[in-house]
């Protein structure tokens, strides 16, 4: 079932965001270099390289057509860090021109910062520093002021190669990370310390982490030998991701297990994001969704419409692991099951409310096709948005362990000409289910809970037994299809 909706205080007094609960994503770019396009026919080559899904925000919907990067601003719904390997929203729109000036009555609020700027410029005995360099710090040290991990300055690299992640291809470990308190509950943290943690969400199929052994609830302590404590999110993610070929270091505690060291090698992760699968002899399909891009929305589309036109009535859509993206995929998803009314509501800072409803014309909105969704912790914004339109209209049954809990949506705002001064991404809105439920911070619990075990075996999946008992059906022979 759902939390409860929100409360008049909790819309006007809580952060807002649809993508990545308190997710980051350790699968971007490298922000200190810009990631290689994949090669033609999706065949990357090179040493290090390796298959699998990349986190984007969730995106609302934007005017006009066309993909342009330029003089953007972002509205993200996913996992933490945007490029964070965890959380849901993302949108393009135009950069405001407007520079208001300051009124008479913040004249004197005003006055202390330019007091402190003017004395560090003029009078630091180890300068000069760079006016840039002052700015740079001013801007982040104001979205800091926030408090509210989904919101960040980012350098003019890091701008820039997060809005390349959305593109399909990083660099890094390929896991998606997030914070956890002590008790390893979910949180939203500025920095890590005793009470937030650097907290393994998943590793992504095929990717460095996974083969060096990395699971989820892997607690990261140190990287590199350094401890990631007093760093915020996104400066933990960076340390952690890195070039293709280069190693990291990180110092694992494990439930259970005396803390380790491991050591994994970086590689390019591109994103595969539509797996599919026969099963039931046949009978059953399943489609696998590992990030909401524009592209991945649309071979889901392709792939759920596939298995209804062979005449499919048992459905298994799974969603674990998957951090979010654009608002649009969310709904195109959706869309695919639900024949009318809402998806998804965004409510903004005055506590206005607008509706975004199924398009019409999906393939699986007859009630007689059974769904089961997939769901775990890794199953944020944009995934969470799925899984709580198809709860709320009942039209699947959610199978597995309670979700994220990422419910607001962040823009990403170019600075500057062309991104010259960098970007911020900051939270706009919140997103609530059809029934107006608010799951930030508490997530969405599914209709059949299922505990996945710390020790469970390789190549076993409860979740998915489950489903398939669910559905009156076994594995049987899994016939693996890969969407194009």
């Amino acid at each position: 079932m759902l939390p409860p909706d929100p409360t008049p205080d909790d819309a006007v007094d809580r952060p807002l965001d649809p993508s990545e609960t308190a997710f980051l994503s350790e699968t971007e770019s490298d922000p200190h270099g810009q990631p290689e396009p994949a090669p033609a026919d999706g065949d990357p080559s090179g040493p290090g390289y390796v298959s699998g899904p990349a986190p984007v925000p969730v995106a609302a919907r934007r005017g006009g057509g066309g993909r342009a990067i330029a003089a953007v601003a972002v509205a993200l719904v996913a996992v933490l860090g945007g490029g964070a390997l965890f959380v849901s929203g993302y949108a393009l729109g135009n950069r405001q021109a407007i520079q208001p000036g300051t009124s008479a009555s913040d004249q004197a609020q005003f006055q202390a910062f330019w007091d402190a700027y003017h004395k560090v410029h003029d009078d630091y005995a180890l300068g000069p520093i760079a006016d840039k360099t002052l700015i740079e710090g001013a801007i982040k040290g104001l979205v800091e002021s926030i408090g509210d991990p989904y919101s960040s300055y980012l350098t003019p690299e890091d701008f820039s190669g997060t809005l390349q992640d959305i593109e399909g291809q990083f660099e890094g470990i390929g896991a998606e990370i997030g914070t956890v308190d002590k008790n390893g509950k979910t949180v939203d943290c500025a920095t890590f310390g005793p009470d937030c943690r650097l907290d393994v969400i998943a590793p992504i199929e095929g990717s460095p982490a996974e083969q060096a052994g990395l699971k989820a609830g892997d607690v990261i302590d140190s990287v590199d030998g350094t401890s990631v404590d007093g760093l915020t999110p996104d400066e933990a993610r960076n340390k952690v991701r890195g070039k293709a070929g280069t190693s990291v270091v990180l110092h694992i505690e494990r439930k259970d297990v005396a803390p380790f060291d491991v050591t994994i090698v970086r590689a390019k992760i591109q994103r595969k994001e539509v797996i599919t699968k026969d099963l039931g002899g046949g009978s059953i399909g399943y489609v696998k969704l590992t990030g909401f891009s524009e592209n991945g929305a649309d071979e889901f589309v392709n792939a759920v419409k596939a298995d209804v036109a062979k005449g499919d009535k048992k459905l298994i859509i799974d969603l674990r692991g998957d951090p979010g993206g654009f608002i649009d995929a969310a709904n195109k998803v959706a869309s695919q099951f639900i024949a009318s009314g809402p998806v998804f509501w965004q409510q903004d800072v005055k506590g206005n409310q607008t509706v975004t409803n199924a398009l019409g014309g999906g393939s699986a909105t007859d009630a007689s096709i059974k769904v089961m969704l997939l769901v775990d912790k890794g199953s944020a914004s944009a995934s969470e948005i799925v899984a709580g339109a198809l709860h709320d209209t009942g039209r699947a049954t959610l199978v597995g362990e309670t979700t994220c809990g990422k419910g607001t949506v962040q823009t990403w705002i170019q600075l500057g000409t062309n991104g010259a001064d960098g970007g911020i991404k900051l939270t706009v809105a919140k997103w609530l289910t059809p029934n107006k439920t608010w799951v930030h911070k508490v997530g969405i619990t599914p209709d059949i809970p299922v505990t996945v075990p710390a020790d469970n075996p390789a190549g076993k999946d409860p979740v998915l037994d489950k489903a398939l008992e669910l559905l009156g059906a076994s594995a049987g022979v899994i016939e693996l299809r890969l969407a194009a």
